[in-house]
């Protein structure tokens, strides 16, 4: 089930911080700069009663940017990232959702429906840009 502006918990967080380089400190930075933008929002999807799955996202007009999305380790390769990806699209009535990625993440979304193309990155890891379009 999803659930829209959810409120940020211990748990939404830590499945944030899934998608998120393993440093404390940039991760207790990343929900802080997360929380201060007026674009971000919080969505989760649940299965009974538990919060299974997270996603950060800014939304400007009617294109989203995933920042991070997340899933409990105990419901991995379920679909429920995906399906909360989906369902935003169709809630939010989204023209356009993009993520910017590393290869770890890149075949997710490319499952998932994205179209996935290679950007320039400025670390020694390849990044993509993961696109998914509304079909009119």
């Amino acid at each position: 089930m999803l659930r829209l502006q959810a409120t940020p918990t211990p748990d939404t967080d830590a499945l944030l911080a899934r998608a998120m380089f393993p440093d404390p400190a940039r991760i207790r930075a990343a929900l802080h700069r997360a929380r201060t933008n007026p674009d971000w929002q919080l969505h989760t999807w649940e299965m009974d009663g538990q919060t299974v799955c997270a996603v950060g996202l800014t939304v400007q007009d009617r294109a989203g940017t995933v920042e991070h999305i997340g899933t409990h380790p105990d419901h991995a390769h379920q679909g429920h990232a995906r399906a909360l990806l989906h369902a935003l699209m169709d809630t939010l009535d989204l023209h356009i959702l993009t993520a910017d990625t590393d290869e770890d993440a890149a075949d997710f979304y490319r499952r998932s429906g994205f179209h996935v193309h290679e950007i320039p990155s400025p670390w020694d890891r390849r990044r993509y840009r993961c696109t998914l379009r509304r079909e009119d």
